[in-house]
Order: C-alpha cells, then sequence, then structure tokens
C-alpha cells in the first residue's frame, strides 16, 4: 500500500533500523521523533546491553507516544556487504517472529534497505515478498512511499 506508515492500522511497524539503532534520519528518524524520546532511550539501552545489532536481526521497543503495541526494528543489510537479498529477507522474518513472540496480528513495514543503504529495488522488492509470503502473521502490510520501490515490487508480483 501507499502511505504513511505512522497511520497503518497494525499492532507494530517495523522501522528501517542500522546496528546501532541510532535513529538520526530516513524512516528511523521519523518514527522516533513521532514517538519521543523514550524508543530512542530504548534503544540505547539494548546497544549497551548488548552491543550493536548483526544485520538480519530484529529487536522490539515500545512505541512510545505512537499508537502502536511496539516498533519493532529490523537491521537491513547495506548494498556491498554480500548476500543482501537473504539478509535483508532474515531481518523481516526476524521482525515478523518477534511480533509472533508477543502475540500480535498485524505488521506494517516500509521499504527497508532501499533508501541509504542502497540496496538495489528488484533485490528488495523479491526480499519483501518472500518474507512476506513466509510470514505467521496475520496481516502484514508493505507501506511504501516511493514509486520507484512501488514499481520495482508490482514488477515481482508480476512474474
Amino acid at each position: 500500500m501507499r502511505g504513511d506508515l505512522l497511520d497503518e492500522p497494525v499492532d507494530a511497524i517495523v522501522n528501517a533500523a542500522n546496528g546501532h539503532l541510532a535513529h538520526g534520519g530516513g524512516v528511523a528518524g521519523i518514527i522516533s521523533r513521532a514517538a519521543g524520546p523514550q524508543l530512542q532511550k530504548e534503544s540505547d539501552v539494548l546497544v549497551q546491553e548488548h552491543g550493536p545489532l548483526a544485520t538480519g536481526t530484529a529487536v522490539v521497543t515500545t512505541a512510545g507516544r505512537l499508537p502502536f503495541k511496539g516498533v519493532i526494528h529490523a537491521v537491513g543489510p547495506r548494498q556491498g556487504e554480500g548476500d543482501e537479498e537473504a539478509k535483508l529477507f532474515h531481518a523481516l522474518a526476524s521482525a515478523f517472529e518477534k511480533a509472533t513472540e508477543r502475540g500480535w496480528q498485524s505488521v506494517s513495514f516500509p521499504a527497508v534497505s532501499s533508501g541509504i543503504f542502497a540496496v538495489p529495488l528488484d533485490v528488495c522488492a523479491r526480499a519483501y515478498l518472500r518474507a512476506m509470503r513466509a510470514s505467521p502473521l496475520s496481516q502484514v502490510r508493505l507501506c511504501l512511499r516511493d514509486q520507484p520501490v512501488i514499481d520495482a515490487v508490482l514488477k515481482e508480483l508480476g512474474k
């Protein structure tokens, strides 16, 4: 769906995170500013206690001022790491698993790794659709803003 991730009618949203959970720019910055300082404080504590998150993993924080039960921070790959499609699939699958563990039924996620992480859109589209199809959740929504990402997903759906 095309829209604003913060307006999604779901239990939780996924954040396109980096391993240090520093939510300064992009989707992460938007989510963090809307949630308020509690989200970044919780993220800082997680990194202090456990170290930076590995690519392909996910963790959960509360949603602060946002109307969700939580925010799931998925660490997608950066272009050039190697095996980006598999790593992106694992990051999303891990996010969906975190939701399932908490009894949440619906999640919406943005275009993880397609922005400043520069993973090619066709690679992202394949990973997004594969992760959605494998999800145990009753509702998984891909919430996009940018037409090139939407076009890549539609092209992949057409295959």
